[in-house]
């Protein structure tokens, strides 16, 4: 559709000093104005404790809300700090205030930039009887010129039409895509992550042949350093790989099949006995395996399985999946990972019938490399971790290895 040039991508590993270096960046630079997009309030008020040279706002709410907030700061030139689920609401109005007042953008974590749009088959059978909607032959989802008049319930699916980030998959389900012109209001904008080829974000910058460029942190005399990431980084893996301990055991057999812990095993009725066997299993890791104390267990599995799994000693030790930046579970140094991910079937559709390269197991590694991530490794302590699936476990394992 266009090409964005001014795209980096900071691709290093956690701790490896990104939020320092943007924090570094944003106090040095005086000419240009900032917004800071983070997933966690804690993060934000991080970046306005320590640039305080530069002075960081954050959107309330004001007016008709912390959007009506953030524009207001946007047309006050104000360096800006908030939230991913903020930013996910931009509007047309956005853009254009954002594309007139000269802002760098420094996004904190991917964001969830495609994800599907809730709406019932006879919901969709309406839209197209009475031709409120076409369908391109890309999949693109219009509202139709001569009704942008009409008030409907539908509204919410106008206002993406117009936005023209909406997609049809099969026929039947709705694809919402974050607003691409977004990126393109920016000076310049920077996307600190790892593992960014394997993110969605990185397929829908391709959906929309945006590009961008490789880049990792380089720490000397105490000062961070932006350098291009030509080849592959090994990020001090030898020092992580002797500090991560995994299981070897025979309470690895349950996760033998590529698709055992998938959500949908977890689904499967037939699958109870297995069920109760994963959670003597956890039990018996932590209790008789480590013999840890309860305060330094952690362990995870989808949202949905949580209860089936929970037991003594453990339980209250869970973090959430998808867990990110943050430091509150430093001291866990007991892990059980019980979970074998794979990129939602829809979404991963959606970006292959568009001749999209997906890595899935790319995508489960990054997602088990940051959960990990949120115990001690980050304090450069050893950890112990119990990770049942075969596939899950060996991927880390050949990670590490490289």
């Amino acid at each position: 559709m266009f090409t964005i040039s001014h795209i980096k991508i900071i691709d290093s590993i956690m701790g490896s000093g990104k939020t320092s270096y943007a924090i570094q960046k944003m106090n040095k630079d005086h000419e240009n104005n900032y917004i800071y997009i983070t997933p966690f309030l804690s993060e934000v008020q991080r970046i306005k404790d320590q640039c305080k040279e530069r002075k960081f706002y954050e959107p309330i709410n004001y007016g008709v809300g912390k959007l009506d907030s953030l524009h207001k700061l946007v047309l006050e030139n104000r360096n800006i700090a908030s939230t991913h689920s903020l930013f996910r609401t931009s509007t047309e109005i956005t853009k254009q205030l954002i594309k007139s007042n000269d802002y760098i953008l420094i996004l904190d974590e991917v964001m969830d930039v495609v994800e599907e749009v809730p709406l019932k088959k006879d919901d969709l059978k309406i839209l197209k009887e009475t031709n409120l909607i076409t369908v391109e032959e890309d999949g693109l989802v219009l509202w139709n010129e001569d009704k942008l008049e009409y008030q409907t319930q539908y509204d919410y699916i106008k206002n993406m039409c117009i936005n023209k980030c909406l997609f049809m998959v099969n026929n039947v389900l709705l694809m919402w895509t974050f607003p691409v012109d977004i990126f393109n209001a920016f000076k310049e904008v920077y996307v600190m992550s790892y593992l960014f080829d394997a993110q969605v974000q990185r397929y829908y910058y391709d959906l929309y042949n945006i590009e961008y460029t490789y880049y990792c942190i380089k720490k000397e005399n105490n000062l961070y350093e932006l350098i291009n990431k030509n080849e592959l980084h090994t990020d001090n893996k030898l020092l992580i790989k002797s500090k991560i301990h995994i299981l070897e055991d025979s309470i690895n057999n349950i996760g033998e099949n590529k698709y055992s812990l998938s959500s949908s095993w977890f689904k499967k009725q037939d699958n109870a006995p297995l069920l109760n066997q994963m959670k003597n299993n956890i039990l018996n890791y932590f209790k008789n395996k480590l013999k840890s104390k309860s305060k330094y267990n952690a362990w995870t599995t989808f949202k949905s399985s949580k209860s089936k799994l929970s037991g003594e000693g453990y339980t209250n030790g869970f973090i959430s999946i998808n867990s990110r930046a943050t430091n509150e579970y430093g001291h866990k140094n007991a892990l059980a990972y019980c979970a074998n991910i794979f990129l939602n079937p829809i979404l991963k559709q959606f970006f292959v019938d568009r001749g999209i390269n997906v890595k899935e197991d790319n995508y489960a590694l990054s997602e088990l490399i940051q959960w990990i991530w949120r115990s001690a490794i980050r304090n450069n302590e050893d950890i112990d971790i119990y990770i049942p699936s075969s596939r899950m476990r060996n991927l880390l394992i050949e990670w590490l290895n490289l």
